[in-house]
């Protein structure tokens, strides 16, 4: 039910796959993105891409047109195209921002990314071919601080964004020179980009950067996950009602959808937490995912498992261990398949789930 990999990195901060699963990319800790081949030998790497000055801050894959955009605390982004010699080439981004770059996405069409900053700046990105080069137009209003998180709208015309003003907003990423006018949906229709759709607050009491934002795959829902360990869903058909589920957990740092009713959330408590929302609207907590798993089915095998301890300075004991697969905090989830789904963590694992075999045994589980 799960494969763990180790890539002798000590951390991983962000990771993607390309659109067969056989290549993934991720970023351990630094200035440089390593890209893996699945192999019948095992995991081999392919090539490390080195163009960031400092610390890559996000990474996003697109399954279609094969191409990488990374982001970095060096204030740049980069779309990284491969060539036929199969090299990765890299086309800098004209972003226009003075401070860093914390999070990237591109749009489900391929077609344009955002890019979040610590500017108080999303930069909604385009290729300009009479340039030939990428540009970007900004959403800045109301924004007051750092720009964490980013998904988008299965219509690739809005935008969803988190921040560290404990707000949750949702604009038009609208382009006109781009793309057709945008028809009225669930959020509303604005045709100008950066028009505010909707804002929540994380609670009605500030509570805490907003850490991941996903919507869901109808587009209808947004949930986010904050510091404060709380998991907020809110719902556009039902007149932006935001529903609360503050947890028992240590704050999560990542959020996905699965299905139309369930989340799979993780962080600093190190494992998968599946949450579901009920007919009424309400969160609640389903399965640890991470505790029915066997630990000896996790592919880790003993000579990776003292790699692992050494690299990380640690000795064998019972209490260095964790009771989970995840030794560190989970820094990103991504959906590889409407079963699949992958953790990346900083104790420098990359661990694949496989939900089919638990849908059946799991109460509230739907994966459609």
């Amino acid at each position: 039910m799960t494969e763990a990999h180790n890539f002798e990195a000590n951390a991983i901060s962000c990771h993607a796959w390309n659109k067969d699963g056989k290549e993934v990319a991720f970023c351990p800790s630094n200035n440089d993105v390593h890209v893996y081949k699945r192999t019948p030998g095992g995991w081999k790497v392919h090539e490390i891409l080195q163009k960031h000055d400092l610390r890559v801050m996000g990474l996003d894959w697109a399954p279609n047109t094969n191409r990488i955009v990374t982001c970095s605390a060096d204030r740049n982004a980069y779309v990284w195209t491969q060539g036929e010699d199969g090299k990765w080439i890299p086309a800098w981004v004209l972003l226009r921002t003075n401070r860093a770059a914390t999070c990237v996405k591109w749009s489900p069409q391929e077609n344009k990314f955002a890019v979040g900053t610590g500017d108080r700046v999303i930069s909604v990105c385009h290729f300009a071919s009479e340039n030939n080069w990428w540009v970007s137009k900004h959403i800045k209003r109301p924004l007051r601080s750092t720009v964490t998180c980013l998904d988008w709208h299965p219509d690739n015309q809005v935008l969803v964004a988190g921040s560290t003003d404990y707000k949750v907003r949702v604009f038009s990423a609208y382009i006109k020179d781009m793309e057709e006018a945008p028809e009225r949906g669930a959020w509303g229709c604005q045709p100008n980009l950066g028009s505010l759709l909707a804002e929540f607050p994380n609670s009605p009491n500030g509570g805490g950067w907003v850490h991941a934002v996903a919507f869901s795959p109808c587009g209808n829902k947004i949930c986010w996950v904050a510091h404060n360990s709380s998991i907020c869903v809110a719902d556009a058909t039902k007149g932006n009602t935001v529903v609360r589920l503050f947890t028992e957990h240590l704050p999560f740092t990542s959020c996905i959808w699965v299905g139309s009713n369930s989340i799979i959330a993780g962080g600093h408590s190190c494992m998968p937490l599946l949450y579901s929302v009920d007919d009424n609207g309400q969160i609640y907590f389903v399965s640890n995912l991470d505790s029915m798993q066997k630990k000896e089915t996790s592919g880790i095998s003993a000579m990776r498992k003292f790699q692992s301890l050494d690299r990380q300075a640690r000795t064998e004991s019972s209490e260095d261990n964790l009771d989970s697969i995840h030794q560190n905090t989970i820094t990103s989830i991504r959906k590889l398949s409407p079963t699949e789904f992958s953790t990346s963590s900083l104790d420098g694992q990359l661990v694949l789930w496989d939900l089919k075999l638990l849908e059946n045994s799991i109460a509230g589980l739907k994966i459609v």
